[in-house]
């Protein structure tokens, strides 16, 4: 997954995981018949693994509540293998036809839990959205941002940076009248 993440599918070849691994790359033909099925499968269960962790999250009450968690949910699974995480977004182009379709079926189940929380807020007042797909995709997009630039050490704790997105997707579905999550104190 690292080096997928590191250098891209399509530059990594079968020769070097098998080195990354510890094995001959003859080896490696024992665990999967080839790149394009490693891929799948590792996209496969980051991708449950996702689904998985919004099943234990509290996703219960006002609809605010439950953007709250979700997005707690997102930063709580993702970041802790940021590479693994955003591999999903970056690397689906290079799945066959019948491989991308399903992880779309699964990276729908996804989107629809979050898509679900903004119909809700929006039918309960609570959000002040137009189009509920495209809201989702954009925090979507905005959450897996995170993925790209946050290192552990930096200027900001994980939490710090968790209530600062939490904030600032409230405010977009909200506006700029959101009382959503405490913030940690400052750093």
């Amino acid at each position: 997954m690292r080096l997928f993440t590191e250098h891209g599918f399509a530059a990594v070849s079968m020769r070097q995981i098998a080195a990354e691994v510890g094995v001959q790359a003859g080896a490696l033909y024992l665990y999967t018949p080839n790149k394009q099925t490693l891929l799948f499968n590792l996209l496969s269960e980051q991708m449950q693994g996702a689904i998985e962790a919004l099943k234990h999250a509290d996703l219960t009450g006002s609809a605010a509540r439950r953007l709250d968690n979700f997005v707690r949910s997102h930063f709580q699974f993702h970041m802790g293998g940021p590479d693994a995480a955003f591999m999903p977004y970056t690397e689906l182009r290079n799945l066959t036809p019948a491989n991308y379709e399903k992880l779309e079926v699964m990276r729908r189940i996804y989107e629809d839990a979050l898509e679900q929380i903004i119909i809700d807020g929006h039918d309960s007042g609570e959000f002040d959205v137009d189009d509920s797909k495209l809201t989702t995709l954009v925090l979507i997009s905005i959450l897996n941002g995170v993925l790209s630039w946050y290192r552990p050490g930096g200027r900001l704790s994980l939490d710090r940076v968790e209530a600062h997105y939490i904030e600032i997707i409230g405010k977009a579905v909200c506006g700029f009248g959101y009382e959503g999550a405490e913030r940690p104190a400052a750093e």
